[in-house]
């Protein structure tokens, strides 16, 4: 999917440790598919590559492993999950009660704040599909589903939603690259948040949980069509 640079982006914060920062680069390789579906994680090429050692590597695929993303088979190490049509099944069925719950709740117990702050990252969305920035988008992104948990105010959804975040990432630059290019499902994923953030400052939890399972409902078609 070829991008252009888009506006400054803001400096992120640095990775807190070598661990962290192998599970960041091992995360864009398989998110983005850099890191085939079904493919081998050979650790001493992943060592030179990153230019780090054997010991925060293996944290960090174990994290990977954890999330579903890795599969570690005994005797014959570390692969990167496939995609399949059950799996692709159970993760948006998943996504749905997860995501559409978060939305409900927030929908009735976000504080102002945290309204306006998903309402900025709609708008960064927007902008970063406008300047074709996939890095702003995916970042964006990321940010928003944070926040949307946490203005659930429920731990275990506030836990939870970041810890799939990357499955459906994956699935996202999956469907983005049969297409050709990622604009027009990032087009459909902004009528969700704008709608999400207009249902939460309705207070309608009604609406917030149907605009979220629109959206997923339709991604779980584009894949289905694909596989």
């Amino acid at each position: 999917m070829p991008v252009r640079s888009g506006r400054p982006r803001p400096t992120r914060v640095p990775p807190r440790s070598l661990a962290e920062e192998a599970y960041e680069r091992l995360v864009r390789k398989i998110t983005r598919l850099e890191a085939e579906p079904g493919s081998v994680l050979v650790e001493r090429d992943l060592m030179a590559e990153f230019e780090i050692g054997r010991t925060p590597l293996r944290e960090a695929m174990q994290r990977l492993a954890i999330e579903r993303l890795v599969n570690h088979l005994p005797n014959r190490g570390m692969f990167v999950s496939e995609i399949t049509a059950s799996g692709v099944q159970q993760i948006y069925e998943f996504r749905a009660m997860l995501d559409g719950q978060a939305a409900a709740l927030a929908a009735t117990r976000a504080t102002s704040e945290q309204v306006r702050a998903l309402d900025a990252l709609h708008r960064e969305l927007v902008s970063a599909t406008e300047d074709a920035d996939v890095d702003a988008y995916v970042d964006a992104d990321r940010d928003f589903y944070r926040v949307l948990g946490e203005a659930a105010h429920n731990a275990w959804i506030a836990d939870s939603i970041p810890r799939i975040f990357n499955l459906h990432l994956r699935l996202w630059f999956f469907i983005s690259r049969r297409l050709g290019h990622w604009e027009d499902i990032a087009h459909s994923h902004e009528v969700m948040t704008r709608d999400v953030v207009a249902a939460l400052q309705w207070r309608d939890a009604a609406k917030a949980r149907q605009a979220m399972e629109t959206y997923i409902g339709a991604r779980l078609v584009d894949i289905k069509v694909i596989l």
